[in-house]
Protein backbone atom coordinates (compact mmCIF):
# COMPACT_ATOMS: atom_id res chain seq x y z
CA UNK A 1 0.00 0.00 0.00
CA UNK A 2 2.94 2.66 1.05
CA UNK A 3 4.50 1.32 -2.30
CA UNK A 4 1.40 2.97 -4.27
CA UNK A 5 1.06 5.09 -2.24
CA UNK A 6 4.76 6.43 -3.33
CA UNK A 7 4.65 6.77 -6.75
CA UNK A 8 1.63 8.90 -6.85
CA UNK A 9 3.00 12.69 -7.68
CA UNK A 10 0.75 14.47 -4.99
CA UNK A 11 1.50 17.81 -7.74
CA UNK A 12 -0.53 15.83 -10.48
CA UNK A 13 -3.69 14.33 -8.87
CA UNK A 14 -6.66 15.15 -10.87
CA UNK A 15 -9.16 18.05 -9.15
CA UNK A 16 -12.06 16.05 -10.23
CA UNK A 17 -12.75 12.71 -9.71
CA UNK A 18 -15.92 10.95 -10.90
CA UNK A 19 -17.00 6.96 -10.29
CA UNK A 20 -19.41 5.08 -11.79
CA UNK A 21 -20.11 2.84 -8.18
CA UNK A 22 -21.31 -0.69 -10.25
CA UNK A 23 -21.65 -4.25 -9.04
CA UNK A 24 -23.89 -4.00 -6.03
CA UNK A 25 -25.93 -6.26 -7.07
CA UNK A 26 -23.70 -8.79 -8.55
CA UNK A 27 -21.80 -8.78 -5.26
CA UNK A 28 -24.73 -9.32 -3.20
CA UNK A 29 -25.57 -12.54 -5.60
CA UNK A 30 -22.07 -13.79 -5.15
CA UNK A 31 -23.10 -14.10 -1.26
CA UNK A 32 -26.71 -15.44 -2.25
CA UNK A 33 -28.08 -12.33 -0.98
CA UNK A 34 -30.51 -9.70 -2.33
CA UNK A 35 -29.55 -6.43 -3.86
CA UNK A 36 -30.05 -4.49 -1.67
CA UNK A 37 -27.29 -6.13 0.82
CA UNK A 38 -25.19 -4.64 -2.14
CA UNK A 39 -25.70 -1.07 -1.77
CA UNK A 40 -25.75 -1.12 2.34
CA UNK A 41 -22.42 -2.41 2.01
CA UNK A 42 -21.10 -0.30 -0.68
CA UNK A 43 -20.98 2.35 2.07
CA UNK A 44 -17.39 1.21 3.10
CA UNK A 45 -16.37 2.09 -0.03
CA UNK A 46 -17.66 5.27 -0.48
CA UNK A 47 -16.60 6.49 3.08
CA UNK A 48 -13.23 5.34 2.01
CA UNK A 49 -12.87 6.08 -1.50
CA UNK A 50 -13.76 9.83 -0.33
CA UNK A 51 -11.35 9.77 2.83
CA UNK A 52 -8.52 8.23 0.45
CA UNK A 53 -9.57 11.11 -2.62
CA UNK A 54 -9.18 14.07 0.62
CA UNK A 55 -6.02 13.06 1.87
CA UNK A 56 -4.32 12.94 -1.76
CA UNK A 57 -5.96 16.21 -2.50
CA UNK A 58 -8.59 15.43 -4.44
CA UNK A 59 -10.73 18.57 -5.14
CA UNK A 60 -14.16 17.43 -6.30
CA UNK A 61 -15.50 13.95 -6.06
CA UNK A 62 -18.75 12.67 -8.41
CA UNK A 63 -20.98 9.78 -7.23
CA UNK A 64 -23.35 8.22 -9.45
CA UNK A 65 -25.63 7.30 -6.70
CA UNK A 66 -28.97 6.76 -8.49
CA UNK A 67 -29.72 7.50 -12.69
CA UNK A 68 -32.93 8.30 -14.00
CA UNK A 69 -33.20 4.74 -15.70
CA UNK A 70 -32.69 3.27 -11.54
CA UNK A 71 -36.77 4.41 -11.45
CA UNK A 72 -37.20 1.24 -13.77
CA UNK A 73 -35.82 -1.07 -10.78
CA UNK A 74 -38.24 -3.08 -8.67
CA UNK A 75 -40.38 -1.15 -6.72
CA UNK A 76 -38.69 -3.22 -3.32
CA UNK A 77 -35.28 -2.13 -4.22
CA UNK A 78 -35.97 1.96 -5.19
CA UNK A 79 -37.80 2.02 -1.94
CA UNK A 80 -34.80 1.00 0.02
CA UNK A 81 -31.95 3.11 -1.80
CA UNK A 82 -34.51 6.00 -0.94
CA UNK A 83 -34.65 4.92 3.03
CA UNK A 84 -30.85 4.26 2.59
CA UNK A 85 -30.03 7.63 1.47
CA UNK A 86 -31.65 9.42 4.34
CA UNK A 87 -30.39 7.87 6.69
CA UNK A 88 -26.60 7.62 5.39
CA UNK A 89 -27.11 11.39 5.15
CA UNK A 90 -28.18 12.10 8.87
CA UNK A 91 -25.47 9.29 10.26
CA UNK A 92 -22.63 11.06 8.29
CA UNK A 93 -23.68 14.29 8.52
CA UNK A 94 -21.32 14.74 12.35
CA UNK A 95 -18.21 13.22 10.44
CA UNK A 96 -18.73 15.13 6.97
CA UNK A 97 -18.30 18.12 9.56
CA UNK A 98 -15.31 17.22 11.52
CA UNK A 99 -13.53 15.60 7.82
CA UNK A 100 -14.72 19.29 6.38
CA UNK A 101 -16.74 17.72 3.46
CA UNK A 102 -18.95 19.88 1.79
CA UNK A 103 -21.52 18.03 0.58
CA UNK A 104 -23.56 18.68 -3.19
CA UNK A 105 -25.95 16.99 -5.17
CA UNK A 106 -26.72 16.80 -8.70
CA UNK A 107 -30.12 15.51 -11.25
CA UNK A 108 -33.53 16.06 -10.94
CA UNK A 109 -33.95 16.54 -7.19
CA UNK A 110 -37.34 17.03 -6.72
CA UNK A 111 -38.00 13.57 -8.25
CA UNK A 112 -37.16 12.21 -4.94
CA UNK A 113 -39.21 11.50 -1.75
CA UNK A 114 -40.15 14.43 0.04
CA UNK A 115 -38.34 13.07 3.13
CA UNK A 116 -35.20 12.57 1.26
CA UNK A 117 -35.31 16.28 -0.55
CA UNK A 118 -36.08 17.73 3.08
CA UNK A 119 -32.58 15.85 4.29
CA UNK A 120 -30.69 16.74 1.35
CA UNK A 121 -31.20 20.18 1.54
CA UNK A 122 -29.92 20.18 5.35
CA UNK A 123 -27.26 18.22 4.73
CA UNK A 124 -26.05 20.50 1.89
CA UNK A 125 -26.31 23.61 3.67
CA UNK A 126 -25.24 22.48 6.95
CA UNK A 127 -22.09 21.50 4.97
CA UNK A 128 -21.77 24.67 2.48
CA UNK A 129 -19.15 26.24 4.15
CA UNK A 130 -16.76 23.12 4.77
CA UNK A 131 -13.28 23.87 1.69
CA UNK A 132 -11.47 20.17 1.83
CA UNK A 133 -13.48 18.28 -0.82
CA UNK A 134 -16.59 18.64 -2.31
CA UNK A 135 -18.36 15.23 -2.41
CA UNK A 136 -21.08 15.24 -5.01
CA UNK A 137 -23.67 12.68 -5.08
CA UNK A 138 -25.87 11.89 -8.66
CA UNK A 139 -29.52 11.49 -7.88
CA UNK A 140 -31.90 10.60 -10.55
CA UNK A 141 -29.11 12.06 -12.56
CA UNK A 142 -29.15 11.42 -16.67
CA UNK A 143 -26.66 13.71 -18.84
CA UNK A 144 -28.95 13.59 -21.70
CA UNK A 145 -32.01 15.01 -19.52
CA UNK A 146 -29.42 17.43 -18.42
CA UNK A 147 -28.50 19.07 -21.55
CA UNK A 148 -32.09 18.87 -22.65
CA UNK A 149 -33.28 21.06 -20.09
CA UNK A 150 -30.08 23.63 -20.24
CA UNK A 151 -31.08 23.91 -23.94
CA UNK A 152 -34.43 24.43 -22.81
CA UNK A 153 -33.64 26.90 -20.16
CA UNK A 154 -31.26 28.79 -22.62
CA UNK A 155 -33.55 28.78 -25.38
CA UNK A 156 -36.47 30.55 -23.36
CA UNK A 157 -33.77 33.19 -22.48
CA UNK A 158 -32.97 33.80 -25.98
CA UNK A 159 -36.87 34.46 -27.06
CA UNK A 160 -36.99 36.80 -23.94
CA UNK A 161 -33.98 38.62 -25.50
CA UNK A 162 -31.72 37.77 -22.37
CA UNK A 163 -29.09 35.87 -24.62
CA UNK A 164 -27.94 36.55 -27.94
CA UNK A 165 -28.15 33.23 -29.81
CA UNK A 166 -24.30 34.68 -31.35
CA UNK A 167 -23.19 35.03 -28.04
CA UNK A 168 -23.98 31.05 -27.22
CA UNK A 169 -20.68 29.37 -25.94
CA UNK A 170 -19.33 26.82 -24.20
CA UNK A 171 -19.69 28.86 -20.99
CA UNK A 172 -23.05 29.94 -21.04
CA UNK A 173 -24.44 25.74 -21.83
CA UNK A 174 -22.16 24.79 -18.97
CA UNK A 175 -24.20 27.56 -16.34
CA UNK A 176 -27.01 25.66 -17.01
CA UNK A 177 -25.74 22.14 -16.45
CA UNK A 178 -26.47 21.02 -12.90
CA UNK A 179 -22.69 20.50 -12.33
CA UNK A 180 -22.64 24.41 -13.12
CA UNK A 181 -20.22 24.93 -10.18
CA UNK A 182 -17.90 22.04 -10.87
CA UNK A 183 -14.56 21.66 -12.90
CA UNK A 184 -14.95 19.15 -15.90
CA UNK A 185 -14.03 15.57 -14.78
CA UNK A 186 -9.95 14.56 -15.07
CA UNK A 187 -10.84 10.88 -14.15
CA UNK A 188 -13.94 8.90 -14.87
CA UNK A 189 -13.83 5.31 -12.93
CA UNK A 190 -15.70 2.56 -13.41
CA UNK A 191 -16.38 -0.70 -11.39
CA UNK A 192 -17.20 -4.08 -11.88
CA UNK A 193 -15.71 -4.66 -15.32
CA UNK A 194 -18.04 -2.58 -17.56
CA UNK A 195 -16.99 -0.31 -20.20
CA UNK A 196 -19.16 2.33 -20.86
CA UNK A 197 -20.49 5.57 -19.41
CA UNK A 198 -24.58 5.13 -19.32
CA UNK A 199 -25.58 8.39 -19.76
CA UNK A 200 -22.96 10.02 -17.13
CA UNK A 201 -21.62 13.39 -17.24
CA UNK A 202 -21.23 13.57 -21.21
CA UNK A 203 -20.47 17.27 -21.28
CA UNK A 204 -18.19 17.24 -18.21
CA UNK A 205 -16.36 14.32 -19.18
CA UNK A 206 -15.48 15.31 -22.78
CA UNK A 207 -11.53 14.86 -22.29
CA UNK A 208 -11.78 12.98 -18.95
CA UNK A 209 -9.60 10.24 -18.65
CA UNK A 210 -11.33 6.73 -18.29
CA UNK A 211 -10.35 4.41 -15.71
CA UNK A 212 -12.14 0.58 -15.61
CA UNK A 213 -11.68 -2.21 -12.84
CA UNK A 214 -12.67 -5.34 -12.45
CA UNK A 215 -13.54 -4.43 -8.71
CA UNK A 216 -17.01 -4.70 -7.66
CA UNK A 217 -18.39 -1.53 -5.59
CA UNK A 218 -18.43 -3.17 -2.43
CA UNK A 219 -14.97 -4.46 -2.53
CA UNK A 220 -13.67 -0.74 -3.66
CA UNK A 221 -10.89 0.37 -1.47
CA UNK A 222 -7.69 2.90 -1.11
CA UNK A 223 -5.34 0.93 -2.78
CA UNK A 224 -7.79 0.18 -5.73
CA UNK A 225 -7.62 4.19 -6.05
CA UNK A 226 -4.37 4.47 -6.10
CA UNK A 227 -4.34 1.86 -8.99
CA UNK A 228 -6.48 4.71 -10.74
CA UNK A 229 -4.52 7.70 -9.74
CA UNK A 230 -1.19 5.95 -10.92
CA UNK A 231 -2.37 4.90 -14.48
CA UNK A 232 -4.11 8.86 -14.96
CA UNK A 233 -0.35 9.91 -13.73
CA UNK A 234 1.04 7.81 -16.64
CA UNK A 235 -1.01 8.98 -19.10
CA UNK A 236 -0.33 11.97 -21.80
CA UNK A 237 -3.28 14.42 -21.24
CA UNK A 238 -2.94 16.20 -24.77
CA UNK A 239 -6.52 18.00 -24.77
CA UNK A 240 -6.44 17.68 -29.01
CA UNK A 241 -2.94 18.98 -29.34
CA UNK A 242 -0.05 16.81 -30.14
CA UNK A 243 2.68 15.19 -27.81
CA UNK A 244 5.34 17.44 -29.38
CA UNK A 245 3.08 20.44 -28.13
CA UNK A 246 2.75 19.66 -25.12
CA UNK A 247 6.40 19.12 -24.67
CA UNK A 248 6.95 22.50 -26.21
CA UNK A 249 3.90 24.26 -24.04
CA UNK A 250 2.87 25.59 -27.64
Amino acid sequence: MKEKLHRIDLQNVPNHIAIIMDGNGRWAKSKGMQRVFGHRNALTAIRETADTASELGVGYLTLYAFSTENWNRPKLEVDALMSLLVTTLKKELPEFQRKNVKINAIGNLTSLPKNAQKVLANVIDATKDNTKITLTFALSYGSREEIVNAIKNITKKVVNNEIEIEKINDKIINNHLYTFNLPDVDLMIRTSGEQRISNYLLWQMAYAELYFTDVLWPDYRKEHLYDAIIDYQNRERRFGKTSEQIETNE
